[in-house]
């Protein structure tokens, strides 16, 4: 119980919609998932029953098993191996793999020793219909014992998205000064995002767009095997708090 409040990517959705925790804001849209192949394979169709490597229960994971479905074909028919993105990099730059399922920026340091490696499937093939957002969680029992403190700390989320979204290049320096990243490939990596204004969240939360996103994820996660069930999003997205913060 040491952590208060979090960041998840949209392959850990899964946690919220099983009650484990509650969202408290939209980070962005994301759009730097990407399958890739060693030069030669072409298609989805093309991996049977070869060697393709994922971080379990991430972005990239997803994206591969949608691409799969899509394809008319399932996990069962590739020989998953599960590795950490820095090991599939490796992995994949020693063609010790013949896929992967990851995301930017692992996928510009591949490219650097991969050139001719291929693309064969990226978010973006399924959106709307499929979204990928990255959200702010906090713990169940904050939102219940400390309803102050989390108002605050949306009203802070809020003020640093309508900041990220006027001034994307100073974010990046103050992220990369913070992080102790270069700034060139957090830039890469916000190529690939979609970074929305507080005003925007507040009419998609209104309009029923991110609890869409949510329910569709759920169907997704259960469709893969990660949930039996889930709870509909209005009972862990807190988005009138969001909205009146």
């Amino acid at each position: 119980n040491s952590l208060e409040f979090g960041y998840l990517g949209p392959g850990a959705l899964w946690l919220p919609a099983s009650g484990k925790a509650k969202i408290i804001a939209v980070n962005d849209v994301g759009f730097s998932d990407r399958v890739i192949a060693q030069a030669g394979i072409t298609s989805i169709a093309g991996l049977k029953g070869k060697k393709v490597a994922i971080a379990a229960g991430t972005s990239g994971d997803m994206l591969l098993r949608l691409a799969l479905r899509k394809a008319g074909m399932a996990m069962t028919d590739l020989d998953i191996v599960q590795m950490d993105p820095s090991t599939i990099v490796a992995a994949f730059a020693s063609k010790q793999v013949d896929a992967a399922g990851i995301w930017y920026p692992f996928v510009g340091i591949i490219q650097k020793s991969v050139p001719d490696l291929m693309e064969l499937a990226k978010n973006d093939d399924f959106y709307p219909q499929t979204t990928f957002p990255s959200v702010f969680i906090a713990r169940n029992d904050l939102v219940e014992g400390n309803p102050d403190l989390v108002r605050n700390v949306v009203r802070a989320i809020k003020d640093a998205q309508d900041f990220r979204a006027a001034n994307q290049d100073k974010a990046i320096e103050i992220t990369s000064k913070l992080l102790g990243i270069p700034a060139d490939q957090l830039k890469t990596e916000a190529g690939y995002g979609r970074f929305m204004t507080s005003a925007e969240l507040i009419k998609l939360t209104k309009d029923g767009t991110v609890n869409g996103w949510f329910s569709t994820m759920n169907d997704l996660f259960k469709t893969f095997g990660k949930l039996e069930t889930s709870l509909d999003p209005k009972d862990y997205y807190l988005g009138d708090q969001y909205i009146s913060a």
